[in-house]
């Protein structure tokens, strides 16, 4: 310890700490200083030339008084007598000129610069003659021990951003994170701008601590420097030139403390077009942003725009993908000209909702007319099979008006599926429903397919004897059309093969098959449509337990009872409507 400094650092191969801090206090209260002291205080010279921190001292006009050796060290070839200005960078002549004049406090931001490669904190003791010492101490390795620190921090910010944002894919959340983290981490109150909608633009505002709010609203945007041109994706101008008094009012979150002192506006960039545009705040109470801090900013905003851009992707995405499988998905049927009809699909994967079996009920414009109904069976299953089968039922809806000859209709189904890039094949059934009276009647044609089943009141079960050649294999189709007829009560199902193969049973490994198909729906003479379809479907569904199957759908058609229900005796029966005359 020399004079009462404590060393605990290196500095020019000489233990050195805070040595400005520790200044001898006869210093600055003697009758001269060390550039000239009095006959009295000589001994002040020699304490002062031996400190291991530079030392030089200044007049008040700027002029270089006097320097120790590690100053001159530090400054080779400075003579006493020039101007200050001419030997020191330029922060340390400004920070003279500043003190000199009055215009410092001790309150006020810390005197720091670079010198040559190493970095120095100025600390200053006017004289009573207007000399200023200045005790310059190297924080070389203690700033680049902070900014060390300061760029580790930094980084789990942002690993933590990128790890907390892409862990939604929900574009709100994902908007409130980013806000609040900003915020949280960045500045006191931050503004997340999405690109537009219409001329309304979603605003996240934040606030540290706080509550986060979001809401869409009209805004001018070029009231705010630098907004359009970050929600454009153009770099962002610095913060100082942004006048902080001239924001709206839509920028300030309500609950916030003090009038805006600093302000950065950054773009969010995306995956090819910006993800919209963040805003931050200090109030004029804290320090202003640093270029740094513009810098981590950026990092920042790049960081949450990528988030951003993902969410609305992937939002974008299943729009898209709910919109089309809409298009895929079965049909709700229900009752069509006086016919009942009841539908019913399960997919290979429970996950899946579409697959390789299809049905569709074309309702006929007017009672006299034909319905067409088609259950079909696309090799394969999943969604590649699911965009076939799309095509498929796009195609036949096209060709409705030739549906009233089913063999030219396979023909000009077969044709477009051999010309198009798909190389997989497909079975189908076609009914052409009407009603007459209270009867039913069908013309079916099947092209490679299981021949329907028809349940009669008496609960026989009849095969229908057609039978026609798979489409989108062989050049042409042949297939032949039968004719029948349903009596109130009596039903007709159509269904595929995930039905009849399903494998289960006792054992885990024995087909459904056609036999048991029968004896399931031999009881349902009399059902309703709907009870018919649930039954072979939980049959089914039951057999195969939680086995592997193949897609299952199922199509009935049913000529319902004209009476209404009635219980006599506790037998449930119907009786004939009666007309009111």
């Amino acid at each position: 310890m020399r004079d009462g400094c404590r060393t605990t650092s290196f500095f020019h191969r000489r233990k050195v700490v805070r040595c400005a801090r520790c200044v001898p206090p006869f210093v600055a209260v003697s009758r001269g200083i060390p550039a000239r002291p009095s006959d009295a205080d000589r001994t002040v010279g020699t304490t002062w030339s031996d400190a291991p921190c530079p030392v030089l001292v200044a007049d008040r006009d700027g002029g270089l008084v006097r320097m120790n050796g590690a100053a001159r060290t530090l400054l080779p070839g400075a003579v006493d007598g020039e101007p200050l200005d001419q030997r020191v960078p330029s922060w340390l002549s400004d920070a003279h000129r500043r003190v000199s004049q009055g215009l410092y406090s001790p309150a006020d931001a810390p005197l720091a610069g670079s010198i040559e490669d190493r970095f120095y904190a100025a600390h200053p003791t006017p004289g009573a003659d207007g000399d200023v010492v200045w005790w310059l101490v190297e924080e070389t390795d203690r700033r680049t021990a902070q900014a060390l620190d300061d760029a580790q921090g930094r980084s789990r910010i942002l690993t933590e951003v990128s790890s907390t944002l892409l862990s939604t894919l929900n574009v709100g959340r994902c908007m409130e994170t980013a806000a609040a983290m900003a915020a949280e981490h960045l500045a006191e109150a931050a503004v997340l701008v999405a690109p537009s909608q219409g001329r309304r633009y979603p605003l996240t505002h934040a606030e540290r601590g706080g509550r986060v709010s979001h809401v869409t609203r009209r805004i001018d945007v070029a009231a705010v420097p630098g907004l359009n041109e970050a929600l454009q994706g153009f770099p962002p101008v610095p913060a100082r030139w942004i006048n902080p008094d001239d924001l709206p009012d839509w920028v300030v979150p309500d609950g916030f403390a003090g009038p805006v002192g600093s302000v950065i506006v950054t773009p969010l960039p995306g995956h090819g077009v910006p993800a919209g545009a963040l805003i931050l705040l200090r109030s004029s109470t804290e320090q202003a942003f640093t270029e740094g801090e513009e810098v981590f900013a950026r990092l920042f905003a790049a960081r949450a725009g990528a988030a951003l851009s993902a969410a609305r992707l992937y939002s974008e995405q299943t729009r898209i993908t709910e919109t089309l499988m809409q298009e895929l998905l079965p049909p709700t049927l229900t009752s069509v000209h006086g016919v009942d009809f009841a539908g019913g699909y399960r997919a290979a994967k429970e996950q899946d909702r579409v697959g390789g079996d299809f049905y569709d009920v074309h309702p006929a414009a007017h009672p006299s007319q034909e319905t067409l109904v088609v259950l079909g069976d696309v090799a394969g299953k999943g969604l590649d099979a699911a965009v076939l089968t799309g095509k498929i039922r796009n195609t036949l809806h096209a060709l409705l008006p030739l549906a009233d000859d089913h063999e030219r209709l396979l023909n000009l189904l077969n044709g477009a599926l051999l010309t198009s890039r798909h190389t997989r094949f497909a079975t189908l059934v076609l009914a052409s429903v009407s009603r007459r009276g209270g009867k039913v009647h069908l013309r079916l044609t099947s092209a490679g397919h299981l021949p329907p089943l028809i349940v009669r009141n008496d609960g026989t079960v009849e095969e229908v004897a057609t039978r026609g050649t798979l489409v989108g294999a062989l050049p042409t189709v042949a297939a032949t059309t039968v004719r029948t007829v349903l009596a109130p009560g009596e039903t007709c199902l159509l269904f595929t093969d995930g039905i009849t193969e399903a494998r289960g049973g006792p054992l885990g490994d024995d087909l459904f098959g056609d036999h048991r198909l029968r004896r399931a729906l031999s009881p349902c003479a009399g059902m309703p449509a709907e009870a018919v379809v649930e039954r072979v479907q939980m049959l089914a569904s039951e057999w195969v337990g939680a086995g592997r199957h193949d897609d299952m759908a199922a199509v009935a058609i049913n000529a319902p009872r004209t009476g209404r229900l009635t219980v006599v005796d506790g037998q449930v029966g119907r009786q004939a409507g009666r007309r009111n005359g």
